[in-house]
């Protein structure tokens, strides 16, 4: 049963998460911790976080970690074949399809309607990490965090992972320092 779960999980992330990986975070952050329950949303975020600093697609990353971490090699290995095969069998057959017509207004359409949606869905996952970030930062911190990050990435076009990775060694790095102020 936990290996048709996870199958489950990824297949439907991996079919409805058109557009790509951001728009697949979403939906598997509704099966894993929402659905399911086999992660926290901090430990959710935290690994989105880290998948973000590796090469490759993020929906397969989370599949690989999630599935070893549920079903051990085997449901690493169903984790990644559900959520791959959906976008192999579809690109073989919307391409098919869809080259032929890229032209007709229908399919145009198709195509920018998506945009807006998966811009709601990244906005609605990036609340919920705000309100994670909340509960452990004041107002003004998240703020500060919040608009830098943003400023480190759209002005000075930092590319995400090192900023990421400066995150995590500034968390790391002042980790001991807060233990030993809470020991005070």
């Amino acid at each position: 049963m936990k290996y048709f779960q996870i199958f489950m999980a990824f297949f439907r992330s991996g079919i409805l998460g058109f557009g790509g990986g951001p728009s697949a975070i979403p939906l598997v952050y509704k099966e894993v911790v929402e659905k399911y329950r086999w992660m926290k949303d901090e430990e959710f975020s935290d690994l989105v976080a880290l998948g973000n600093t590796l090469p490759g697609p993020i929906n397969t990353k989370l599949a690989g970690y999630i599935g070893y971490r549920v079903g051990g090699w085997p449901g690493m290995l169903i984790a990644l074949f559900a959520a791959v095969i959906p976008t192999v069998l579809l690109l073989i057959f919307l391409l098919t399809g869809l080259g032929a017509s890229k032209d007709n207004p229908w399919v145009r359409g198709m195509s920018a309607a998506v945009l807006p949606v998966v811009a709601a869905m990244m906005a609605a996952l990036a609340l919920d990490f705000m309100k994670q970030a909340k509960s452990s930062m004041t107002w003004t911190g998240l703020i500060l965090f919040t608009g830098g990050s943003f400023l480190v990435l759209e002005v000075f076009r930092w590319h995400p992972a090192i900023l990421i990775a400066a995150l995590l060694a500034f968390a790391f790095l002042s980790g001991p320092a807060r233990e030993k102020e809470k020991e005070r």
